[in-house]
Formats: structure tokens, sequence, C-alpha cells
């Protein structure tokens, strides 16, 4: 993710900020220029930027629940940002801390779109017309011992559907112990979830699906039997040699989906170290690599290799850190050759449209 920095006082912003800590600006991502920019007030609840002469409005999430802060052009027919616009169903907000995890959701939510548009990728509201993308965010319903009214995270025909309860750190933390999954966050299943709905724009019907099922496998295979098979069964024992998860295991379109998610884990946290001028270079060991220094845009980067050099001596540094915080690991994944060639096939994919064409470098 990138920093931002106040355009009064200079003072180093972070994407969700919404007034500046130093001056008190007020605050607003732009996202036509993917900036966060300090505001003046123009009257009837328009925004512009000092000397000049655009004008801006408030998402209506922003304005009235302080859910979002990003903005919309004034001349703009729609009330919401392009993040929010994306949004079928929202938590009934009249419910005791619906409005805080909904909060928390629409964070990641923005977090992930901003991903999307600096990959250049097709994301029109389900709302104008078929192809389109849509959340849901829902709740349990209220029932004793039933499992009817329980929501389950996943992805149909461009909706993508998330318990709300996902945004909640205790609860999340109890499934993840539940699921003995290692790592489970909120904008973890955004970027799954979002992996189906791409799949089926990018892959599916196109020229890459070949090459898909050599790499993932065959997804025509009965889904619902090879979800049985999972959690009766599990991972084997080798997964790691050839999957990025053990859930990757399941199925080839969860697979896709997986090694999706950890492309745009990888992307956005050399993003980050990028920002940071960060650098890696052990001190001890058998490491003669050298400096590995980050400081390059991996959203524009033509070569998956590059970021795949990059990101294993920063996962190294990361995971190091946090043990030294009492934490479990950062990023406790192993990426082997195998997930290597995965995450350049997707690569590929991204930069070379829906249509199969060959990538072509920035």
């Amino acid at each position: 993710m990138r920093l931002f920095s106040c355009g009064r006082c200079g003072q180093r912003l972070y994407f969700e900020n919404v007034s500046c800590t130093r001056c008190g600006a007020t605050l607003g991502f732009l996202p036509d220029r993917l900036e966060l920019v300090a505001l003046d007030e123009a009257g009837d609840g328009l925004w512009q930027l000092p000397g000049e002469a655009t004008q801006y409005r408030m998402c209506v999430n922003y304005a009235r629940h302080a859910a979002c802060n990003w903005m919309v052009a004034a001349h703009d027919e729609h009330g919401h940002c392009p993040a929010c616009r994306l949004n079928h169903t929202i938590p009934d907000l009249g419910v005791e801390g619906n409005i805080e995890l909904w909060r928390e959701m629409e964070t990641e939510k923005r977090r992930l779109v901003y991903s999307l548009m600096r990959l250049n990728l097709p994301m029109a509201p389900r709302s104008d017309g078929p192809g389109g993308l849509a959340f849901d965010f829902l709740a349990d319903s209220v029932e004793p011992f039933s499992e009817r009214g329980k929501v389950l995270t996943g992805h149909a025909g461009g909706l993508i559907t998330i318990n709300i309860k996902e945004a909640d750190p205790a609860e999340r933390e109890r499934l993840r112990g539940q699921m003995d999954e290692p790592y489970r966050t909120l904008l973890g299943h955004f970027r799954h979830e979002s992996g189906h709905y791409f799949w089926d724009r990018l892959v599916r019907d196109t020229s890459w699906l070949p090459e898909y099922r050599a790499l993932f496998g065959d997804e025509t295979l009965d889904y619902g039997e090879a979800l049985e098979r999972h959690y009766k069964h599990g991972a084997p024992a080798d997964w790691q040699e050839r999957f990025i998860s053990s859930y990757a295991t399941m199925h080839p379109w969860e697979d896709w989906a997986e090694t999706w998610a950890h492309y745009l884990h990888i992307i956005d946290t050399l993003e980050t170290a990028w920002q940071f001028g960060l650098r890696s270079q052990p001190t001890t060991g058998d490491d003669r690599s050298g400096v590995v220094r980050h400081d390059f845009d991996p959203y524009r980067e033509s070569r998956a290799e590059t970021l795949i050099e990059h990101w294993l001596p920063l996962a190294f540094a990361l995971n190091s850190l946090n043990r030294s915080m009492g934490h479990e690991h950062a990023y406790p994944f192993v990426i082997s050759p195998a997930v290597g060639e995965k995450l350049g096939f997707i690569h590929r994919v991204i930069r070379g449209g829906d249509d199969g064409a060959a990538p072509t470098a920035e």
C-alpha cells in the first residue's frame, strides 16, 4: 500500500486516514487519481484541492456513516464512490455493534479495490449489468441449536458474500483455531473470494484455460465431492510441494483463489516496503546474495520472477520481526517452485488481459 502526505503540512498519511493528525485538514481519497489528499470546503457540501477548480463530494458512506474516506466527482450522478457502489447488501446498522464491524469490512474492501484499480482489472458493479461484481455483508440469524441462518462466506455469479463476524478479531481467531488455519484475515477473505470472481472473468472461456488446467487441474471435477473429501481426509502429506495452502488442495478453483490471494498479498506488501524504502540484508548465515533493495513499483513489474525474488527475503525478515515480538509468523507459507509457476501464470493473466493475449512490458 502506498504512503501519502498532507498537501498542507507535509505530514505522512495512511490509506485509512480521514483527517491530518498534525494540521487537522479534512482528507479524501480520489479514486480517479489514486491519491489521498487534503481538501478545502467549497460550500454546498463540496470540496476541492487548494488551487484547483475540480470539486468533489464525500461518498454517502463517508458523510453519513464514517465508513469510507473516498470522494466522488461533483458532476458524478452516483452518491457512492466506486468501492461503495459494489455493495449489494450491508449489515443492519440498527443492530448494536454492526456499524463498527461494517466499518472494518469497508476498510479492507477498499484495500482490495485499490489493488484491483492499480492492476487495471475490470470490476463494474453487478447492478450495472451481467458480469459485474457485488458484495453482501451479512450476519447469522439467531436460531439456537440450528444450522439454519448461518452465513457462509463465498462467491457465486459475481456476488461475494462475507459473514460480518469475520470483522470481529476474537471470532476470527476462534474460527482460525477451529479450522486449523495458520493465517486468517478479513483482507485475506476479500482477496480469496475476488479470485473466484476473476477466474470467471479472466480464465473461463479464454485461451488461458488449457494452461490453467495444466497447472491447477481440471475444474470440472465435482466441487461438492471434493469439499467432502477434503474435510474428511484432509490435504495430502506432500501438499507443500505443490500448493500454497492445505485448503488449495481441495479443488482447482480453490487452488486458483488461494494463489490469487497470495499474489495480491505479495504485491501490496512489496509496495509498502518500497514506500518505506526497506531493504533486506541478513548479516549472518550462508546467504551471499547481498542487499535486496525493494525499490520498485510491484504493480508495474513485468517479471513475476522479480516479485518472488524480492518477496522471499522480505517475508523472512517480516517473520523474524514478528517472532521477536512474540507473534506467529506474518507469512506462514512456503513458495515452492510449483507455486512459483502458478503465481507466474496469474501474473501473466493479469497483465495479458481477459483475451489470453501475451503480456507486454510497462
